[in-house]
């Protein structure tokens, strides 16, 4: 078993709990949208569009969706998405097509804004300072938090958002990128996450070892060799310091 010298993370529900997150970023995002918008269009004495938070929600679900079929390759680009279904709704509501594009680039910096307020698990903090000084440490992730802004951002030498390089998880691509940044080969990596599909199966099929964050009352599955199972984030140092006492074991009786 080779050394490890390289940690990657998945964040939204392996680092933080991602549960309401994302409800109160689609829905307050949307509701700041109407309501600027509408104040905008007052200043200038015309009436408010014909969009209301729930239907309007739901016409701009339908178009992400849509979106996604047509231009597949962006299909994990959710930022991406978001941004192309808000232009055309607007414009298709009555905005000029200028007007479109600025008011939502607005409100995607307001789902932005509400998308980093996650409250990372208490001990998550202290356990990546730890593990970074004796590993190097990345972030792949599916969301399409604002890597830079996120709580945990200062611990991470290395962030990929897997969407934007058009390589969503399960994808090898957003591994492989993170692992060539690091300058470490997949054996000498592992991989921590909540997703058996989107993590664990993808980082072992590339040789590394891998971390699945899976809550007492998930199903149980047979693990691979390497593919470790945890409860909580809380209990990788312990796990790590298993997998270092079986790596030295195994190379001291190599020798």
């Amino acid at each position: 078993m080779s050394r490890l010298q390289a940690l990657t993370f998945d964040l939204d529900d392996t680092l933080w709990d991602n549960s309401g997150v994302m409800l109160r970023t689609e829905e307050g995002h949307y509701a700041w949208l109407l309501e600027a918008l509408g104040a905008w269009r007052s200043t200038r004495r015309e009436p408010p569009l014909a969009l209301g938070q729930a239907e309007g929600m739901a016409d701009y679900l339908q178009r992400r969706q849509r979106i996604a079929v047509e231009v597949p390759e962006r299909r994990g680009d959710f930022t991406w998405l978001r941004l192309r279904a808000l232009e055309a709704q607007l414009e298709a509501y009555g905005l000029p097509r200028s007007a479109a594009i600025l008011w939502a680039a607005a409100a995607m910096n307001e789902f932005h804004r509400l998308r980093v307020q996650v409250t990372p698990h208490p001990e998550a903090a202290g356990l990546l300072a730890a593990l970074g000084e004796r590993y190097r440490l990345a972030a792949i992730t599916n969301g399409n938090i604002h890597l830079g802004r996120q709580p945990l951002a200062a611990y991470f030498s290395v962030a990929i958002a897997a969407g934007e390089i058009l390589a969503p998880k399960p994808d090898p691509k957003a591994f492989l990128t993170a692992l060539s940044r690091l300058d470490v080969a997949p054996e000498r990596a592992m991989h921590v996450g909540d997703s058996w599909h989107e993590d664990i199966l993808p980082a072992q099929q590339l040789g590394m070892q891998a971390v699945w964050i899976a809550p007492e009352d998930v199903a149980p599955r047979a693990l691979p060799a390497g593919v470790h199972r945890l409860a909580h984030i809380r209990q990788l140092p312990a796990l790590l310091e298993r997998v270092t006492e079986t790596s030295h074991s195994i190379g001291g009786a190599n020798h």
